[in-house]
């Protein structure tokens, strides 16, 4: 029966605790959002009818083609903010977008609520994988794997999904530390054709863990590379670096055949500069000096140069 159930918004029951927060917060969002700019639109337009008594603001039909316009979005857009809202609450807001989503997965027997009670059970679990800004969270339980964004919650179940790491980005710098940050690209693909996919976005530093969450493997364009730990970043920084320092010529008189050096672009010293590292503290890493493991002399990235 319509109305016999409150707005997502307003459930607050044990049953909805941090999952409902989400949910709730969500529709909540969606429904005011057409309405917020309207109160200041019109309240414009009453002020200029006073500020601007020579336009006849005041009546609609003598007042210039502009503010007509200006008027007529005014009145229209919370009208079809209203009928909207009134759309989604039928039937107990079965009708929500989000709500229809939850449905796909509901028992024949059930509706989207008891979905979403069991999504929020989860939720409220500690084991759970979550990572990502609060506007564009990542949350992965033992059943389902959930993108939140201000506007909308995207669901999909972890046996109907297919995932697929589509591209990496490398940033110079975390905000968290000093060194370099590679974001991975997931796509989640349902089997079912009703539910949209949609992508998520995460440290490459926490896919280990991701992937022990998830039930189905990863798959991976084949021209992405994954680097998992800060060491691996910190060893692809150090090449990098390297490459643009100074390169040093040696003198043919002092080329010996069977003498092996580390390499053009740092591969042995990069090793030896990341193992003598304070694993605690990756933010001095870069700047750090350490000894030469031949004659004892530190030195730093900036020391080290490719021979040619």
């Amino acid at each position: 029966m319509r109305g016999s159930t409150p707005p997502p918004w307003r459930y607050r029951d044990s049953t909805v605790a941090l999952g409902g927060h989400y949910e709730g917060r969500t529709m909540a969002w969606q429904s005011r959002f057409p309405l917020r700019p309207s109160p200041s639109f019109v309240g414009y337009y009453v002020g200029m009818c006073f500020a601007a008594s020579e336009k006849q603001l005041y009546s609609p039909s003598q007042a210039p083609d502009t503010w007509r316009l200006f008027l007529l979005l005014a009145v229209t857009l919370p009208s079809v903010a209203c009928t909207l809202i009134y759309y989604w609450s039928w039937d107990r807001w079965a009708c929500h977008p989000l709500a229809r989503t939850l449905a796909l997965y509901a028992l024949p027997q059930s509706g989207w609520w008891a979905v979403a009670s069991s999504v929020n059970t989860e939720f409220r679990r500690i084991d759970k994988f979550a990572t990502g800004a609060p506007g564009a969270r990542v949350i992965v339980t033992d059943t389902w794997v959930m993108k939140v964004t201000t506007y909308r919650v995207h669901v999909a179940q972890q046996q109907d999904v297919h995932l697929t790491v589509t591209e990496s980005q490398q940033h110079e710098l975390s905000p968290d530390s000093n060194l370099p940050v590679q974001l991975l690209t997931i796509h989640v693909a349902s089997t079912s054709p009703a539910v949209q996919a949609f992508d998520i976005r995460l440290n490459s530093t926490e896919y280990g863990e991701l992937c022990e969450k998830l039930r189905a493997p990863i798959r991976s364009a084949a021209n992405v590379v994954i680097r998992q730990s800060l060491g691996d970043l910190f060893l692809e920084t150090f090449a990098s670096l390297v490459e643009v320092n100074p390169t040093y010529s040696v003198p043919s008189s002092q080329v010996r055949a069977g003498r092996g050096g580390w390499g053009p672009t740092g591969q042995a010293p990069s090793g030896w500069f990341a193992s003598r590292q304070d694993p605690q503290r990756p933010d001095t890493w870069l700047a750090s000096r350490v000894p030469c493991p031949t004659c004892r002399a530190r030195f730093c990235i900036l020391d080290v140069c490719a021979v040619r």
